[in-house]
C-alpha cells in the first residue's frame, strides 16, 4: 500500500525502553477532494529515511497497516492500528512519471501552412 501527499511534519526520533526503541513520525496531507493528515511512523532503522525530507515536499510513502490487541488492568480488550512506513520517495510535481520524456514547449512546433483546402479525400470523417 502507499500513501502519497505533501508533508506537513516530520518529526524528531524517539527512543523508548531499555532495548532502545526508536521510532519517527511524519504526517502527509493529502491531495484529493477532502484532504486527508495521515501520520506514518518509521521504527528502528527506518526512522533515518526521513533525514532528507522537508516540509512542503511532495512524497509517495510506502506503508504497511499494523494492529495489536491489548488488555487494560480492569479487562477490557482493547485494539490499536498504526500506519508503518518503511520506503519513502520524493515525488516530482507534475504529470510526467519516470521513463516519461518531457514534452516541448508550443514553440518548438511549427504550424503546417501548406494545406490546400482542395485536396480532401471523401472519407466520412
Amino acid at each position: 500500500m502507499e500513501v502519497q501527499g505533501k508533508i506537513k511534519l516530520v518529526g524528531e526520533t524517539q527512543t523508548f525502553g531499555n532495548n532502545g526503541f526508536r521510532k519517527r513520525e511524519v504526517v502527509v496531507t493529502t491531495e484529493e477532494q477532502y484532504p486527508q493528515h495521515i501520520m506514518v511512523e518509521f521504527v528502528q532503522d527506518k526512522c533515518d529515511l526521513l533525514n532528507n525530507f522537508q516540509v512542503g515536499q511532495q512524497v509517495k510513502i510506502n506503508i504497511n497497516l499494523r494492529g495489536r490487541e491489548w488488555t487494560n488492568p480492569q479487562g477490557e480488550v482493547k485494539y490499536f492500528n498504526s500506519i508503518q512506513g518503511w520506503r519513502i520517495e520524493a515525488v516530482q510535481d507534475g504529470a510526467s512519471g519516470p521513463g516519461t520524456p518531457p514534452v516541448p514547449p508550443a514553440e518548438a512546433f511549427e504550424p503546417a501552412n501548406d494545406l490546400k483546402e482542395d485536396e480532401h479525400d471523401d472519407l466520412p470523417f
